[in-house]
């Protein structure tokens, strides 16, 4: 019997035990912030744990928290709180537009969405 990568079971860890419960991270990183390791990140890539390791190697390339949280099949809170503690140590640079009361890019939020059908 072969399993459809598609229909593959979810993780056996609970998404928020891998934040320790929380659900919050100490950044407010925007949908559409996007991340890539830093060569620090790349130093320590073999000291991580599993979660931060598939965050370390999806952005080599940058990623946005969207694309994170698609790849690794957990909730967006869950990837942000992942991404933030990665950032605190180092590991990755995130970038993302500075806070503004104007309504977000339309073009943007099309390429964010086109990218995660395409996942």
């Amino acid at each position: 019997m072969s399993i459809d990568p598609d229909n593959a079971p979810g993780p056996v860890v609970r998404p928020y035990a891998m934040t320790g419960g929380r659900t919050r991270s100490r950044y407010e990183l925007a949908i559409e912030a996007l991340v890539i390791t830093t060569p620090q990140g790349e130093e320590r890539i073999v000291g991580l744990n599993l979660e931060q390791q598939s965050i370390a190697a999806m952005c080599r390339q940058v990623r946005s928290i969207a694309e994170i949280a698609a790849g690794l099949r957990v909730p967006l809170g869950v990837a942000r709180v992942l991404v933030g503690d990665m950032a605190d140590e180092r590991i990755v640079r995130v970038y993302q537009q500075p806070d503004r009361d104007e309504a977000p890019d339309l073009a943007l939020l099309e390429r964010v969405l086109s990218g995660l059908r395409k996942l």
